[in-house]
């Protein structure tokens, strides 16, 4: 039987054309994901319309016309664009799973086997985090909105196109969805051993500083109360993150060194209960 290109590289060595087509092939997996997630959103578009469209709802009415918060279409085209974006949307938050994966997949063939193990672990905790911080932003939206249209004069009409409004729905959710795999992503290159606790705990300042100006900088309407209702919760999800990686090195320190007390002319002893399981389990996989 032939090998695939993973078995034949367990290690994950594999020439850059290769690296290429697995790339490809990972955009072609995440982007089939998208659009079957996409298809689902296009049908079910009434509800989720109205769902998406609470936010802008919950304003406070002064500012709208005959004090009634309704959004406004431009153009012609304007109806099917819409569909599309809230299709897209919604394709993008229910395939999560899928180009998640396809992320952490990408990456883990250059990792060693014993440590590509932690991929179930990464896709366990990264589709809550991404709807976690989806469902922040969704409850935060209308306070940006809020300060914003009500700085309109007073006897001005706000008239709201419904393109810029899912614009920056669309912005809110992805921004705070993604924010929160940061610490997810620190927590896998912790137990990789790519990244240590103490590299972490010293960095700890500098990474409180550029949450809050990444926050700043990032959210759509930049105003003070959506840039802490994201910074202060990614700080925690960090915070925790580095509370995993201190008690993972911890263990890793405990754990006995093989190789501890032996010379350096001297050969390192091997463990052959482990090697032969590892060749039985390539013989089964053939």
């Amino acid at each position: 039987m032939k090998l695939s290109r993973r078995d034949a590289a367990p290690e994950g060595r594999m020439p850059l054309m290769d690296h290429l087509r697995e790339l490809r092939n990972r955009l072609i997996k995440a982007i089939l994901g998208l659009v079957a997630g996409a298809l689902v959103g296009w049908i079910f578009f009434p509800p989720i319309w109205d769902f998406l469209k609470q936010p802008y709802t919950r304003i406070p009415p002064e500012h709208c016309l005959n004090n009634k918060c309704d959004l406004v279409v431009h153009g012609i085209f304007d109806g099917f664009f819409i569909h599309l974006k809230v299709a897209l949307i919604v394709g993008a938050i229910l395939s999560s799973p899928i180009w998640l994966y396809q992320i952490w997949a990408f990456v883990a063939p250059g990792l060693y086997r014993r440590e590509r193990r932690w991929t179930y672990v990464f896709l366990a905790a990264a589709v809550p985090l991404f709807v976690l911080g989806g469902a922040l932003a969704y409850l935060t939206m209308d306070k940006g909105l809020k300060i914003f249209i009500g700085l309109a004069p007073g006897d001005t009409t706000v008239l709201v196109g419904v393109q810029d409004y899912l614009g920056y729905a669309q912005a809110m959710l992805f921004i705070f969805g993604l924010t929160f795999e940061l610490p997810l992503f620190v927590v896998m290159l912790n137990l990789v051993g790519i990244l240590t606790h103490e590299r972490i705990r010293k960095s700890r300042r500098l990474l409180i500083f550029g949450v809050f100006v990444f926050a700043a900088v990032a959210t759509p309407s930049q105003d003070p109360f959506t840039m802490l209702a994201l910074a202060l919760p990614t700080i925690v999800l960090f915070e925790i993150a580095e509370l995993l990686a201190f008690f993972h090195d911890r263990r890793k320190d405990r754990a006995p060194d093989p190789y501890e007390g032996l010379s350096d002319d001297e050969a390192s002893p091997l463990d052959l209960e482990r090697i032969d399981a590892e060749l039985e389990k390539g013989d089964r996989a053939l």
